[in-house]
């Protein structure tokens, strides 16, 4: 499971008020009172003394996650007006729980102003983040045990340890978590070395503490990566027989080099596609389609 640090959430969380609230992050955390008078329709309506109890309900069937996000949406804006121990936050279902529309997943209460200029910000945490949970387990459903789904560095910009954590929560499998921790070279890296087999000796060379894997389109250039010392061989945008080639061929040669060599697929993958794949012995796909899933409907009722 992606190791999700509360550094991560606190960062995303306090970016994401301060957009929503018009002041900079900086200094969002030592706004104080005033800061809830950037919500003018709240304060307008409100004395400040007023208190508001709510649960947050997913409007559709789906695998929960965000609620920590959540969480600390309230916290932190209930810190930065001056009022720390002002709100009250249970989560009523786990993370990675599938829970059927009208169910909810998570229970504030405290001073109104408070709980409405967090409620949009905490909903959308919710709503995104289960939106990737739901279609991860979606996929690695289909895929069933012996194919594993792979996210990709596709990923809203700012969002990428959350959306990577939900992933995780769904069940799927998290990828890179970016350019740092994987060698990973594509058609522009090998274009530069002059070959596949050149890219991974520099690649080896240089970062010999990093597993290395290698995108293909060819059979030929697949066996070339495994000869080379790849870990891991991509086969990008072929189709079910080229694939099926592919594998053979990564196969015999991972049994001459005396090393196992993992056989990934991207490009052109559908959900459909899943099961020929894992017949075809693909040991995991990746896709974007996860991490760039339709959020789940929530709403904030109160109670």
């Amino acid at each position: 499971m992606s190791a999700l640090q509360a550094r991560d959430v606190d960062e995303a969380v306090v970016r994401a008020l301060a957009e929503d609230l018009g002041v900079e992050p900086d200094a969002l955390l030592q706004a104080g009172p005033e800061l809830l008078e950037r919500d003018v329709t709240t304060s307008a309506l409100f004395l400040g003394t007023e208190r508001f109890a709510g649960v947050a309900v997913a409007r559709r069937r789906c695998v929960v996650c965000g609620t920590v996000a959540a969480t600390r949406t309230f916290e932190l804006l209930a810190e930065a007006a001056g009022e720390p121990a002002a709100v009250r936050i249970e989560a009523l279902r786990a993370e990675g729980e599938e829970v059927e529309a009208g169910t909810a997943v998570l229970r504030v209460e405290g001073p109104a102003r408070v709980v409405l200029a967090a409620e949009r910000t905490a909903l959308d945490f919710l709503m995104v983040l289960s939106g990737i949970a739901t279609e991860a387990r979606r996929w690695q459903r289909a895929a069933g045990e012996a194919l594993r789904v792979y996210d990709t560095r596709k990923t809203v910009p700012g969002l990428r340890a959350l959306s990577k954590h939900a992933v995780a929560v769904g069940g799927a499998h998290n990828h890179r978590a970016g350019l740092w921790d994987m060698v990973l070279i594509k058609d522009n890296h090998v274009a530069r070395a002059g070959s596949v087999a050149e890219a991974v000796r520099r690649a080896r060379a240089a970062r010999p503490d990093l597993p290395v894997e290698v995108e293909v389109e060819r059979a030929h250039d697949a066996v070339v990566a495994v000869e080379a010392g790849a870990d891991v061989v991509m086969l990008d945008n072929m189709d079910d027989a080229a694939v099926a080639a592919a594998v053979a061929a990564v196969r015999d040669a991972s049994a001459c080099v005396g090393r196992a060599v993992e056989v990934e697929v991207s490009g052109g993958v559908t959900i459909e596609r899943l099961e020929v794949l894992a017949s075809i012995g693909v040991d995991r796909v990746s896709t974007s389609r996860i991490t760039l899933a339709l959020p789940v409907d929530y709403g904030l009722d109160e109670s």
